[in-house]
């Protein structure tokens, strides 16, 4: 993995990085339309949630660009790409599974969330994430859940209605791994520093 971080830190791939997540956000956000169309707005911060997400690593990139570190914004992006990149992947094979297809905008989201999953981890030698930042974060991201299983605002997948206690019951879980990958990864041993 090592050998790759000099990559990573290249000036001109987190630009094209960043270029590719301004789109996808502004892709999530469109796809949330509808849905955000008919929330109540005390819950619209928290209903488009993998937008939400890679609009966080937006801002981890603009910062790594500045040549700063974003900690309270890096320790949302880790969680919550990871929660929600993950969680897209698991829902479109479900509707896969329990539908018998899948239209091709659903392998387009299992292959564009499983990136958003992966370049979270992928950047977190480069975070600077201080404990009260990591808790804001952890807090953030199970109250999401509240949001979204206990006041009914989770993402439709009208297929999958049926499932909802069992998608409820396996994001909250899906969230306490997140939390746990965001503190193994964003808390051991920093050995990498950006240098663009």
């Amino acid at each position: 993995m090592n050998m790759f971080y000099p990559y990573l830190a290249n000036r001109k791939f987190i630009l094209l990085l960043l270029i590719i997540n301004i789109f996808g956000t502004i892709y999530g956000y469109l796809w949330y339309g509808s849905q955000l169309a008919v929330t109540p707005v005390i819950f619209l911060p928290f209903v488009p949630d993998s937008p939400t997400a890679s609009l966080f690593f937006v801002f981890v990139l603009l910062a790594f660009l500045l040549k700063k570190n974003w900690g309270l914004v890096e320790a949302l992006a880790i969680m919550t790409l990871f929660k929600y990149g993950m969680w897209a992947v698991v829902m479109n094979i479900l509707t896969l599974f329990t539908t018998g297809e899948l239209a091709w905008q659903g392998y387009m989201l299992i292959a564009s969330h499983l990136g958003m999953a992966i370049q979270g981890i992928l950047y977190s030698p480069f975070y600077r994430i201080k404990p009260w930042q990591f808790i804001i974060a952890a807090i953030w991201t199970l109250h999401n859940d509240i949001i979204d299983y206990v006041f009914n605002m989770m993402p439709v997948y009208r297929d999958l209605l049926v499932y909802m206690h069992e998608i409820g019951y396996f994001t909250f879980w899906l969230s306490l791994i997140s939390i746990s990958i965001a503190y193994y990864f964003g808390y051991r041993e920093k050995r990498f520093t950006l240098s663009l």
